[in-house]
């Protein structure tokens, strides 16, 4: 139940979310979409194959050299180097708390997603090196050991419920602003991308965060 909740939610900040652009930054006149369907022919497997193979593989490679390997070099270097008696990542964190609380989440949660910017699936490993102090991104053995791992660090459920809406709501990973780009040319259009839902989850998590 709760999980069609988030997504009934997230369907109608879609629909809300296209009226407020529509009236806004896409305002004009409509224009028609047409689509035209390619003919129908038997599979070329061979072509499939190879498609699959340069799309996927290649694409996911090329994504881990030229994105993934630089942001883990920095994330390492975060979570190793210390000043004081605190790392740069306990530092960083600290400064952002001001902010991670009145969003209803801390600052170690906010780095979490903004290290998470080349993959989002990163975020919850770097919450828990930042909560953890291990210097290595790492994983949990259990649900059982996460969630202690998290109530230990003063998670409540209004966390876990503005973590899981701006987790939802916030900008786009590296890849997805690298493809509007590509589509675009438009530095612009890239950086509205950004902007619009990292707002719109921001004042979500203060509102609910204010509510509950």
């Amino acid at each position: 139940m709760i999980l069609l909740a988030f997504i009934a939610f997230s369907m109608a900040m879609t629909l809300l979310s296209s009226q407020i652009l529509t009236k806004t930054v896409l305002k004009g006149e409509a224009s028609s979409f047409v689509l035209e369907l390619p003919p129908y022919r038997k599979p070329q497997f061979a072509k499939i194959i190879w498609q699959t193979v340069k799309e996927k593989i290649f694409f996911v490679l090329l994504r881990a050299v030229a994105v993934a390997a630089p942001a883990g070099l920095i994330i390492w270097c975060l979570a190793n180097i210390k000043y004081g008696d605190a790392t740069l990542l306990k530092l960083i964190a600290n400064a952002l708390n001001p902010l991670g609380e009145l969003m209803g989440m801390d600052g170690v949660i906010l780095i979490g997603f903004l290290l998470g910017f080349p993959a989002n699936e990163i975020v919850i490993p770097v919450i828990l090196m930042a909560y953890l102090s291990t210097g290595e991104l790492g994983d949990y053995s259990s649900l059982d050991s996460l969630k202690h791992i998290l109530t230990d660090n003063g998670w409540t459920s209004v966390t876990a419920l503005c973590t899981c809406v701006f987790s939802m709501f916030h900008f786009p990973c590296s890849t997805t602003l690298l493809t509007i780009w590509k589509e675009t040319k438009s530095v612009k259009w890239t950086a509205i991308s950004v902007a619009f839902p990292l707002l719109l989850g921001t004042a979500l998590c203060v509102i609910i965060n204010f509510i509950f």
